[in-house]
């Protein structure tokens, strides 16, 4: 799995119990915590093509929600409201998804 080859695992396991909670969630502090925002952009890229499950070339609502089993089975689904939160967050378009340079800025911002 791409997470693996480019994430440590203890980051994984660190920011997910930091995020156990239901309505924990902070995109930010998840991306500093798991080691995404130390990546470079084309990394973090791959990152992207591992969430995005359908390989749309889009991460759509749906899948957003299960963002934190994307980095390991033991992760939570988020709720609407976190679900919602991200997607506002990322979708700078309004098109109701997160393209790959949304993803990649909202890391990095």
């Amino acid at each position: 799995m791409a997470m693996k080859n480019l994430l440590k695992d203890d980051d994984i396991k660190k920011a997910l119990d930091q995020f156990k909670a239901v309505d924990s969630f902070d995109h930010k502090k998840f991306f500093d915590v798991v080691g995404l925002k130390a990546l470079s952009a084309e990394n973090v890229k791959m990152v992207f093509k591992a969430l995005d499950v359908d390989a749309s070339g889009f991460i759509e609502e749906e899948e957003l929600k299960f963002v934190l089993k994307g980095f390991s089975a033991d992760g939570r689904d988020l709720t609407d409201e976190e679900t919602k939160a991200f997607l506002a967050a990322a979708d700078k378009d309004g098109d109701g998804k997160i393209g790959i340079d949304e993803f990649e800025a909202l890391v990095h911002e």
